[in-house]
């Protein structure tokens, strides 16, 4: 229930926090807009000035005037003014926290988290739920936000959120109808104080449910089942091992069994690897959690395309094929990566510091990958992980590193961009990152046509 008495201060002027505060504003409520960064960083500053109380520059105590503070995502719950917030006992919450509780009660809420997997999971539930039919929004962590849709209002049936372990750190009623835990392996150590800490805000989804919600989980993770043992929402599991009897979805002999007597070719899937043959499975149970029907999800799951960036095909060059994975920012990502070819494949990495082991790779690499380049910021601590173990060159230029893969291949040869790292070290983000890897790719394509 929205409060209109109450004063709410949005940290943050990212599209979560903004969306936000309209939803206030249209609500008849009262908000404050505080932004560290200075007023020419922010594109909608003049417009956002007409229609709300902002500050640029800095968050002030003007913030510990309002009785609830919603926190961007990328804001450290560390900084000085939460911490001020947080001793006063002002309510600190997220924006999915804010969307759930002024969301129409007839929407139903599927919500994904995870380590990795999270986007392409939300998109196939999605695609799902469009080929059957329903009115279905995807927001969160992907796309636009929660709250930029009418979600107050009637007529949306569904809404899939993407969830990052940041914005469950600050819920305190969320409760989403069907939470998908896909995995949880180390990210984000450099914000977290430990990996344990990290693992409590993903298992953070199922905090609010009861006997009558869904909880979606994958078998094979042993964090996983460890932190999911005394749920109280129905479980259903998913495996990508043969069959078992708890696993209502699993591999077996290329295709994926689900329910009863529905089966699904692998290559009806329109994506590659098993770490996708999971996200489908998973996709699939949490629509069957409030649409039993398996035969109708089964047709609907197939011919999904796969998004950008995530082990996207770009082309080839003289029979050297070439793979934007630039999502894949930890080494778990990586992992599923180099398992998702049946041959060694040449691998680019590096990027900017989350605070990860890359050792844990070293047995998978020397297995899958004839030779790593590695470039960014971390990419002496990639050595130092691998020197002697496995063939290594270090380049810092990221396009002489692409094509120094290139100039290294033969035909048939695979290259694969997968960073197991941040991209702030010399890119906007990992699409940009993403694109730039393209655009060389691209570029060598026009070059050898026309020789």
């Amino acid at each position: 229930m929205f409060d209109v008495n109450k004063k709410y201060g949005v940290l943050g002027m990212a599209r979560s926090g903004i969306a936000a505060a309209y939803q206030i504003k249209e609500l008849g409520g009262s908000v404050l807009l505080s932004e560290l960064g200075w007023k020419d960083k922010i594109p909608q500053a003049a417009e956002l000035i007409k229609d709300f109380n902002c500050e640029f520059g800095g968050h002030t105590d003007k913030l510990l005037n309002c009785d609830c503070l919603i926190v961007s995502p990328g804001i450290p719950l560390t900084v000085p003014i939460i911490q001020s917030a947080k001793a006063k006992g002002i309510e600190l919450i997220s924006e999915i926290e804010f969307g759930f509780r002024i969301k129409h009660p007839d929407s139903k809420i599927i919500a994904v988290t995870g380590s990795n997997g999270k986007s392409t999971t939300a998109s196939l539930i999605n695609h799902i739920l469009e080929k059957m039919e329903q009115k279905v929004i995807l927001a969160g962590n992907i796309g636009d936000a929660f709250c930029s849709y009418p979600i107050t209002k009637p007529g949306i049936d569904f809404i899939v959120l993407e969830i990052s372990s940041f914005q469950l750190d600050l819920i305190s009623s969320f409760k989403p109808d069907v939470a998908v835990l896909l995995n949880i392996t180390p990210d984000h150590m450099n914000r977290y104080d430990s990996f344990d800490d990290y693992a409590a805000s993903k298992a953070n989804i199922f905090k609010y449910q009861n006997n009558n919600d869904a909880a979606v989980l994958f078998l094979d993770s042993s964090e996983v089942m460890r932190r999911t043992l005394n749920l109280k929402a129905h479980k259903y599991y998913f495996s990508l091992k043969d069959c078992q009897p708890k696993a209502y979805a699993c591999l077996e002999n290329k295709f994926i069994r689900f329910g009863l007597s529905t089966s699904v070719s692998i290559y009806d899937l329109g994506i590659k690897g098993p770490n996708n043959y999971a996200n489908a499975m998973a996709a699939m149970l949490a629509v069957h959690a409030l649409i039993p029907n398996a035969e109708r999800i089964g047709e609907a799951v197939k011919g999904f395309k796969p998004l950008p960036h995530r082990l996207e095909f770009v082309g080839s060059v003289k029979g050297v094929s070439f793979y934007n994975d630039s999502k894949a920012t930890n080494t778990d990502a990586v992992r599923s990566a180099l398992f998702s070819f049946d041959r060694p494949i040449r691998i680019i990495l590096g990027g900017s510091d989350k605070g990860e082991d890359f050792g844990v790779l070293t047995e998978d690499m020397q297995k899958q990958a004839c030779k790593a380049y590695l470039t960014g910021d971390t990419q002496d601590q990639m050595r130092q992980a691998w020197l002697g173990k496995l063939p290594l060159v270090c380049i810092a230029d990221f396009e002489t590193c692409v094509k120094t893969a290139f100039e290294d291949s033969m035909v048939g040869d695979i290259i694969v961009l997968s960073p197991a790292c941040a991209s702030f070290d010399h890119f906007q983000n990992f699409e940009h990152r993403g694109e730039v890897f393209k655009q060389i790719v691209l570029d060598l394509m026009t070059e050898y046509e026309k020789k």
